[in-house]
């Protein structure tokens, strides 16, 4: 299926594109704010979808049925009309068709607790990667760089490398603007401290997990379902686990964790040998103990 993304990896980020990267959904949820004409929140979700899904974001050759699925669920908690100011978080997700099924599974799913910015009505969305003075669109280009990032880091170890620089590039060019979550230490799982801890080198065992996770495992499965399973088995005792012992101070193995719960229960729920599932639930335990009722499941 990504056999033109990774031969345009292969030599290089030259051709043209036949279609956008993403195709993203966006939801705005105003419910919280009274009095306001509703008019100005539906014109920034079709303002949004048009800039994401209608703006080639690399070089890369991604066929139609290659784009990235992705939802960006925006709550307005607070609006100020006069100075144009939206106060929110964001549920923002990617998703990625597994290989030769109908199944499609979560890449990345966070929420983003600082998703501030000005917009007014009928603004017209504007990105310049060299000069970062727009929060809205940095916002967006950076989730934009994550995702494209994490996806090709899935078909190929490290094939996101030069997307997930440029989201770190975006990250450190706006730690100017007057918003929070763009800086070091201001939270351990901030904009800032997600794209740093996956290019950190001590967490390369985690960009590998991308691969093995999923190009190993999830789309072996539809071919051979043990042998699929084996190998996410192998990616999580290998990969998983030396991630979270080598940076146990970084959220991204438990922000991993709360997405793939579900997926993870039901790959070994029923099936497996029981050391193999003894072997993951200790894992997952050992990051992420608040999903035990989840993990209990994979011991059945």
């Amino acid at each position: 299926m990504q056999a033109t993304l990774l031969t345009s990896l292969s030599i290089g980020c030259n051709l043209s594109a036949t279609a956008q990267e993403l195709l993203a959904k966006v939801t705005v949820n105003h419910n919280q704010i009274q009095g306001t004409d509703a008019s100005v929140f539906d014109n920034l979700k079709q303002t949004l979808e048009q800039f994401i899904n209608e703006r080639k974001w690399t070089n890369l050759q991604f066929q139609k049925n290659e784009r990235i699925a992705c939802n960006f669920n925006i709550t307005v908690t607070k609006y100020d009309p006069s100075s144009n100011m939206f106060t929110c978080t964001a549920l923002v997700q990617a998703n990625r068709p597994v290989y030769n099924s109908a199944y499609t599974t979560t890449l990345y799913n966070n929420q983003d607790g600082d998703f501030n910015f000005t917009f007014a009505q009928f603004d017209q969305l504007e990105f310049n990667e060299a000069s970062i003075d727009n929060q809205l669109t940095a916002l967006i280009a950076y989730y934009a760089y994550l995702f494209i990032g994490l996806d090709l880091d899935s078909f190929a170890p490290m094939g996101g490398e030069d997307i997930l620089q440029r989201c770190m590039n975006l990250t450190n060019n706006a730690q100017n603007l007057s918003f929070t979550g763009w800086k070091s230490f201001e939270t351990q799982r901030n904009r800032f401290a997600i794209i740093n801890d996956y290019l950190d080198g001590a967490m390369k065992s985690f960009r590998q997990l991308q691969y093995d996770y999923y190009r190993q495992g999830l789309d072996e499965m539809a071919n051979n379902a043990e042998r699929g399973r084996t190998n996410i088995t192998t990616a999580l005792e290998n990969d998983l686990k030396k991630a979270h012992e080598d940076r146990p101070l970084s959220l991204l193995p438990q922000i991993w964790t709360d997405y793939k719960k579900d997926e993870l229960a039901n790959i070994y729920k029923g099936k497996g040998t029981q050391k193999e599932k003894e072997s993951v639930y200790d894992i997952l335990f050992s990051i992420n103990a608040s999903q035990n009722p989840t993990w209990e499941k994979i011991k059945q």
